[in-house]
This record gives structure tokens, sequence and C-alpha cells, in this order.
């Protein structure tokens, strides 16, 4: 399947929300073509080079489709959206269009079926509500109940300040139980480097 791709500085997971400034040409067609048609576009991080420029930027092999939720004009006359993640994608091909727009070919990663949460996830949903009271976290709307391992996993990969390939390796994992996992261990390196 052919996906028009967005690429930026962050990591989008599935039902995480992300606000987006629209002002290039070729994005505000994108952007008119997925709300008339209903249809989603995949968010990619930028792995070299600049999310604006006359050369594309070279992305990561794995993205999320983004569905958009919400618009306003905003007082600078930018078109803000807010979009939620759906689903992760693996990319095989992109190429630029005429317009300067990057799609790619995309295929589907299953998820792992979720499972509920369990007492070991109890300090992890402690950060993650301390987390929404984030006046940057608060304005997204987040987080909302969290029914699940797959939701708790997701919902802290986006918002904690991991780095960038951190993330990238987090969104590959298909297990919610191993999202999880790899998450403590790097908030316990994070903590080591803090009190080293």
């Amino acid at each position: 399947m052919t996906l028009p791709l967005f690429p930026l500085n962050t990591v989008l997971f599935p039902g995480c929300l992300l606000d987006l400034q629209i002002f290039e040409a070729r994005y505000l067609d994108m952007i008119g073509r997925c709300m008339k048609q209903g249809t989603g576009f995949g968010v990619v991080c930028i792995v070299e080079g600049e999310q604006v420029g006359k050369a594309p930027p070279v992305v990561a092999s794995i993205g999320c489709e983004a569905m958009i939720r919400d618009f306003v004009q905003q007082d600078n006359g930018l078109l803000g959206i807010r979009v939620e993640g759906v689903r992760r994608f693996e990319l095989s091909q992109t190429e630029v269009q005429k317009d300067q727009l990057l799609v790619g070919e995309v295929h589907w990663l299953a998820e792992q079926p979720d499972s509920p949460l369990t007492d070991h996830d109890d300090d992890l949903l402690a950060l993650l509500v301390a987390l929404g009271e984030h006046p940057m976290v608060e304005a997204l709307d987040m987080p909302r109940d969290v029914d699940g391992r797959q939701a708790l996993a997701n919902q802290l990969a986006y918002l904690l300040p991991f780095m960038e390939e951190d993330k990238l390796d987090l969104l590959a994992i298909d297990s919610p139980a191993q999202r999880l996992e790899e998450i403590q261990k790097l908030l316990e390196r994070i903590q080591g480097e803090l009190f080293a």
C-alpha cells in the first residue's frame, strides 16, 4: 500500500496524539486529500537531513499511520491539526513526487494481543499519571484511561524523553510486555547516568 509520508523529528505511537502546524503547500495538499478521503498519512522520524529543505530527508524504516482528529486555523494563519497514531508500518521503499511530497510503500505490522495491567505495572502507571500533569502533556489531552499494557507502553514510549533511536527501537517491538520491559531498562539506564 502507498502512503503519503510526513517526516518529523519525532516518533509517533499508536493511540498517542500529536499537534502539527502545516504551512508547506505539499503538506496542505496532502492534509486536504486525507480529510476529503478520510484516510491517514505516515509519520516517519527523520534519521538524517532536515524537515524543511530541498533534498528529502533520510527517514526511519518504521513509522506510524496518523489520522486527523481535529483542525483549527491558527492566529498566525497556519493550519493546526491534531492527529492520532493508529497503526505501525514498515517502509519498503520511498519516492519523491513532483510536488516534493514523499510517499512510501508500506506494509502494516501486526500488533500482538493486548494484556491487562498487572501489579508489576503500578510504578510505570504512576509515572504515566505524573507525566499527565505536565502542562505540555496536559495540552494534548493525554493520557486517556489506560486500559491495557499496549496503551501504557505506547504512551510511556511516546511521552518519555528518550532518544529518537530508542523510540524507534520501541516502536519496532510487537509485544506490549516486551516494550514495557525495554522502557524499564531505558529508565534504569537514565537513572544510572543521573546518579553516576
